[in-house]
């Protein structure tokens, strides 16, 4: 086997549930082989490097086997070899998330309630009338 279709080999590794989302993420351009965008009926070969945009953590790694079916996980991670610039990235991004402060805490009361709304609108019969008065 020389090659592998860059959708069916990200669908195989398990980097994608179905065989359409990784044709998708390849079409947004999620996905670049040796550093370039690619569609999805590229075929890739052994020793590319991909790197994958996967919710918003980007990953390199080096295709190590081909495969155009999808197996057990032990298997599908002995596809491709993860670089370790990569690993620590995404150590580091995961520890900033997980450091950084709740944004719904920043709002000090929260949503209003159903009073909060009823006593916001009270005050603006007169004010914001469309129609004008009469002086």
């Amino acid at each position: 086997m020389n090659g592998v279709r860059i959708d069916k080999w990200l669908w195989a590794a398990r980097f994608y549930k179905t065989r359409s989302l990784a044709t998708e993420e390849v079409h947004k351009g999620h996905v670049q082989v040796n550093g370039a965008d690619v569609k999805a009926s590229r075929e890739i070969r052994v020793g590319d490097s991909i790197i994958l945009l996967q919710a918003k953590v980007s990953r390199t790694v080096i295709v190590m086997a081909l495969s155009e079916q999808r197996g057990p996980a032990t298997i599908a991670q002995q596809l491709y070899e993860e670089t370790t610039e990569s690993k620590k990235l995404r150590e580091t991004e995961a520890e900033r998330r997980r450091l950084s402060p709740e944004p719904a805490l920043s709002i000090e009361g929260g949503r209003p309630t159903k009073r909060d709304r009823r006593d916001l609108q009270k005050g603006w019969g007169d004010r914001w009338s469309a129609t004008l008065k009469d002086s």
